[in-house]
């Protein structure tokens, strides 16, 4: 069974054995296949190449693969495949925990392998989220975790930006206060309501014209926020 022709996967891996051989496998089947030897340049690939799945290997010179995958589950749902040596339980449950959509345990096999990846792309969510969002003159890029007014840089802080970010990935829809102070600050922090009116309150002053009248980071009284773009 090949892959329709039109499909694109990215391998992170920083074997070039491997990535030769997955390479063969994948091209084989009707992908076309783009590779990455780090996790940074694999995230960057991920934003440049828009692939329609991604092979990730867990042990890169340059960051964690865990850390990888939660960096691009912050804009991206393209289905992931885990394939790595480490067969311990603890190792599965943090890649599945952090967005990983199935680990495969090296050796493998060829045939077990393209069977995996159907699978996953076949359970996959259509890939409708970009990396690239804007409203007003607010330019919020996702995968580079930066932030643009009319075209300059502004500085946000790590919360600021945990905040922005989770209504961005919301965009249109009530966030409710218990949700937003459970992501961003903690399951312990649900009941901590004025963290988030201090902080939506320096959001507003960074990114709105008029921040006492705004007009994209919205208030429902008394449930929670929602971006208007």
């Amino acid at each position: 069974m090949n892959a329709p022709a039109s499909r694109k996967l990215l391998v992170i891996d920083d074997e070039i054995q491997i990535r030769r051989l997955l390479r063969l496998a994948l091209g084989g089947d009707g992908y076309t296949v783009f590779e990455a030897e780090t996790g940074q340049l694999g995230l960057q690939e991920a934003v440049a190449r828009q692939p329609d799945g991604i092979i990730l290997d867990l042990g890169l010179p340059d960051m964690k693969g865990v850390e990888v995958l939660r960096r691009l589950r912050e804009w991206s749902r393209i289905p992931v495949l885990i394939l790595s040596v480490r067969a311990g339980e603890d190792d599965k449950i943090d890649a599945l925990d952090a967005g990983a959509d199935d680990y495969l345990t090296k050796p493998f096999s060829g045939r077990e392998l393209l069977a995996r990846m159907r699978a996953v792309m076949r359970r996959a969510q259509p890939n409708d989220e970009s990396a690239l969002v804007s409203f007003g003159d607010i330019e919020v890029d996702l995968a580079a975790r930066l932030v643009r007014r009319g075209g300059e840089e502004v500085h946000l802080t790590a919360k600021e930006y945990a905040l922005l970010r989770l209504l961005v990935r919301h965009r249109g829809k009530v966030v409710i206060h218990r949700q937003i102070l459970r992501e961003v600050w903690g399951p312990s922090a649900e009941d901590n309501t004025h963290y988030l009116r201090v902080h939506m309150t320096h959001l507003r002053q960074k990114l709105e014209a008029n921040p006492q009248v705004p007009k994209h980071l919205k208030t429902d009284a008394g449930i929670g926020y929602r971006l208007v773009e």
